[in-house]
């Protein structure tokens, strides 16, 4: 097992990428100097939802449409994402030069662009926005950020990544538009395609079988054509696990004095799940001549995750039953933090959480296209809804034991090493355990996102080409609904008293076990429904509403109405040709955001309206200053708005710390002013390297503020909200490269590459609590890269990938806690194909190949925060089409 290797390598692997792509470009120019020039860009709707039969090629369908289209984009075709082992649309996002990705459990679920974290992208599917699957296990809600674990690669064709907008696209996104687009029957013709596939996972030691179909139709005139296809994915993971929640300042102060760290919750964990997806879209076209068609859209997916969970709780910071104290003269400091020292009176939690969460989504889409002459009208409407919730009427199970005990730990081996936890009572004795709170959770998250659209174009035969104008009603919904039973019935019994089947040894085994060092590897562990069993009675069930019921749930409503108008320009300077396109568009966004404050005792219900209205301008310039040579400018006005749970009058009280959060229904949305100037040379068909720089200048930023809140039964507790104040702007350049190396000799003309490089940099200022955040943003990675080569001759197909990216901030804390950083991270991915005849393939896929460890670390690298180990996934993959 490796860690990230490539922390002082970043910028050398950068200019490793540029340096090859300028001699490989050179190479190719020079063979194809008697070839024929590149034929002229098509536009870019021209090579939409393309099958492409190689990597090259796709890569060459992706190069064409970035070249010929009006705005900013880059993009990733079917054959890419079928050919890597890319099992949602995250994964397959990792291929677009400025993307990067949050992995959780080794599959992707979010995705930065431009070095922006997740809530800052605007995601669509086939034009249209989404609504959001929002709930993790824990009950967790990030607002507004997509989970692409739940579209599947087997049904996408192509995706888009919109880096400089128009006024015609919906407004929402500082980093990137994302627009997803499914497979359609009037592209595909008459096609019958399948694959089934076994995945095995060397943590979980289990392989786990899926299959993917589908059929397209089109009658004889081809105006006509309809399309089905369905996936069934399976697969079991174990995720090894070693954090602690932050480390807290000034928690010792009358025997460390003030200014000094020292450690939280610390849990070492074993993580399970049993993952289902079931996914099928429908797809139909109507086209009886050139000026009129019909679309129809219709997708489906359930994913099933059933949760495991077993973890050992570690409380050196909490006084709820007994007072933790700091063993005078046992500390070990290393600049402001004790990473070393002896803890009296801590409790040691052994915990099982269990739970079947079920993430729906269902997305209809109709679009009617009339195109008479030179005008062209559109209307569409859209609608879809996400929920996540229980689905077997049992909820969230947090079956929990302790005992109290000394805790002498030392995190000063450094954060890519296992921390010593050590203690004078043995946990793997049932004996020495006392049972504990019983947790029972039950969430209900639903969003609906509703959208219709008139868009109308007139074509001129001028320098003014079209001009374009339309109005879109956008109707968005959360409703979000938790209920929290806490039952104290058989708190402080002995686990023995209790009886046999209200606890278990861990049933798995080889916890971290590449890592050396003394730390809890196994201890007993509660069984996952004896507590439930016992304690939530028919009584409890019937229970009202609680007043912290009541404040942890919310509607968030918002209804957006919108109107742009494009116009398109063509014209020649000099001897260089111009297009492009300027617009405004106008939004005004109406917001109720609905929930319960408590005053003193009594639960009030609450009602905030929020309004704000923007004009958002933008400009596009394209130059085509050779044959092979293109320049682009672009400057617009965006707006983000605020995640639903920040807008949400909420308070979640924590139960594991003297912690909430909530919500400000009077935030302001996040405002930019974005400008990119990018170049693109295409020195042959099967060469393209591109480079663009970037400013985002934000205003609004939107912060934390901390206060101390009295909570019945829990007395002081830190709230934390947020609220508008801060400043900030993002500067970077991306560059990328790719290439078919078909002028080497054989058999070594098969070989290609594809590289991309994307460095930024940060100017902030803001607040968590009352602690300064400078230059710093969530999400954002200074550097990322990517470097791939493939080979492609005969029936052969290889391909290897590494994606890597630098550290990043992933939480600004608090007031009293550090913030927290992800360290650099990268994956070797990698594919082997055999065609076995012009109908059937088969595929060896891989994902981190090299095993690699995520790390995360405090506000230095001093203060270790968590050991996170997914593994390898290897899969087998039998392809057929007809």
């Amino acid at each position: 097992m490796s860690s990230s290797k490539f922390l002082s390598a970043r910028c050398a692997g950068a200019v490793a990428i540029l340096a090859f792509a300028a001699l490989g470009a050179g190479q190719a120019q020079a063979a194809d100097t008697a070839a024929d020039a590149p034929a002229a860009a098509e536009p870019a709707d021209a090579v939409d939802a393309v099958v492409i039969t190689s990597y090259g090629k796709s890569l060459q369908a992706a190069a064409q449409l970035k070249r010929s289209a009006d705005y900013g984009l880059d993009a990733v075709n079917a054959e890419d994402i079928g050919k890597f082992p890319t099992r949602n649309a995250a994964d397959a996002l990792q291929l677009v030069t400025g993307v990067t990705i949050d992995r959780q459990r080794g599959a992707g679920l979010y995705v930065s662009v431009r070095g922006l974290g997740p809530q800052f992208q605007y995601t669509e599917l086939n034009g249209r926005s989404i609504a959001v699957n929002d709930l993790i296990e824990n009950g967790g809600a990030k607002g507004r950020q997509f989970r692409f674990e739940v579209l599947p690669t087997e049904l996408i064709s192509q995706i888009e990544v919109v880096k400089t907008p128009t006024a015609d696209m919906d407004e929402g996104a500082l980093g990137g538009n994302i627009n997803i687009k499914t497979f359609k029957p009037l592209d595909l013709g008459k096609k019958a395609a399948f694959s089934v596939r076994e995945t095995y996972s060397d943590v979980r030691k289990k392989a786990d079988p899926s299959a993917s179909g589908l059929f397209s139709w089109t009658n004889t005139d081809k105006t006509i054509g309809l399309l089905a296809s369905g996936l069934y994915d399976e697969r079991h993971v174990r995720n090894d696990r070693l954090y602690q929640v932050g480390w807290n300042l000034n928690r010792f102060t009358s025997v460390l004095g003030s200014g000094l760290y020292t450690p939280s919750r610390t849990r070492p964990t074993i993580e399970t799940e049993h993952r289902k997806l079931y996914s099928g879209a429908v797809s139909g076209q109507w086209k009886p001549n050139s000026d009129f068609q019909t679309d129809v859209d219709l997708l489906i997916t359930r994913l099933d995750v059933d949760y495991d969970e077993f973890g050992l709780d570690i409380y050196p910071d909490d006084s709820t039953f007994a007072v933790p104290q700091f063993v005078a003269g046992s500390q070990k400091v290393v600049g402001d933090t004790v990473v070393g020292g002896t803890i009296n009176n801590v409790r040691w939690m052994g915990s099982r959480e269990t739970s079947l969460n079920r993430h729906d989504l269902t997305v209809f889409g109709i679009k009617q296209a009339w195109t008479p002459g030179a005008w062209a009208f559109n209307a569409e409407y859209g609608v879809s809804r996400a929920r996540s919730y229980h689905p077997d009427g049992k909820a969230t199970t947090r079956n929990r034991i302790a005992f109290f005990a000394p805790l002498t730990y030392d995190f000063s081996r450094g954060y890519t090493s296992i921390p010593q936890l050590t203690t004078t009572v043995d946990y793997n004795n049932p004996a020495n355990f006392v049972g504990q709170a019983f947790d029972y959770t039950w969430k209900d998250s639903r969003d609906t996102d509703e959208t219709f659209r008139l868009d109308g174009s007139r074509m001129f035969d001028s320098w003014f080409t079209k001009v374009s104008f339309g109005v879109e009603q956008h109707n968005m919904n959360r409703t979000y609904l938790r209920r929290d039973w806490v039952l104290n019935d058989i708190l402080n019994t002995p686990l023995t008293t209790l009886g046999s089947s209200f606890y278990e040894a861990m049933p798995y085994k080889g916890f971290l076990k590449d890592f050396a060092g003394n730390t809890p590897r196994t201890w007993v562990t509660p069984t996952s429904d004896a507590y439930y069993n016992k304690l939530y009675t028919a009584a409890v069930a019937a229970q009202p509403w609680s007043a912290a019921d009541l404040r942890n749930s919310f509607i968030v409503d918002q209804k957006i109405h919108s109107a742009y108008v494009r116009g398109d320009f063509k014209f020649d300077l000099g001897a260089v040709p111009v297009s492009g396109n300027v617009g405004v568009r106008y939004a005004e966004t109406k917001q109720l955001a609905s929930g319960t404050l408590t005053s003193g005792t009594t639960p009030v219900p609450v009602g905030y309206l929020k309004e704000y209205k923007n004009w958002l301008p933008s400009l596009n310039v394209k130059f085509e200053l050779r044959d092979d040579l293109v320049g682009r400018l672009s400057a617009s006005r965006v707006v983000n708005r605020p995640n639903v749970t920040d807008s949400a009058p909420r308070i979640s009280v924590s139960r594991d710390s003297p912690t909430a959060s909530g919500g400000n229904p009077d935030l302001d949305p996040f405002l930019a002013d974005q400008y990119d100037a990018s170049l693109e040379w295409y020195p042959a068909p099967t060469t393209a390297v591109t480079g663009a720089v970037f400013i985002k200048t934000m205003d609004d930023y939107i912060t934390a503020q901390n206060v101390t809140i009295q909570v019945p039964g829990r007395g002081d507790v830190l709230l934390s909200s947020n609220v508008n104040g801060g400043k900030a702007e993002v500067r970077g350049f991306e560059a990328a490269y790719n290439q078919s190396l078909s002028f080497l000799p054989g058999p070594f003309d098969g070989l290609g590459v594809q590289a991309s490089v994307t460095l930024v940099d940060s100017k902030a200022n803001y607040f968590a609590g009352n602690r300064q955040i400078k230059d710093d943003l969530v999400g954002l990675s200074k550097t990322s890269y990517n470097l791939v080569g493939y080979y492609e001759k005969g029936p052969i197909s290889a391909r290897l990938g590494w994606f890597w990216r630098s550290r990043y901030l992933q939480s600004i804390g608090s007031t009293t806690t550090a913030q927290s950083y992800i360290a650099a991270y990268g994956s070797l991915d990698g594919s082997l194909s055999y065609q076995i005849t012009p109908q059937y393939a088969v595929t060896l896929e891989g994902s981190n190949l090299t095993d690699e460890v995520r790390y995360t670390y405090g506000k230095t690298t001093d203060q270790p925060m968590e050991i996170y180990h997914w593994g390898r996934t290897v899969s087998l993959t039998l392809r057929g089409k007809f």
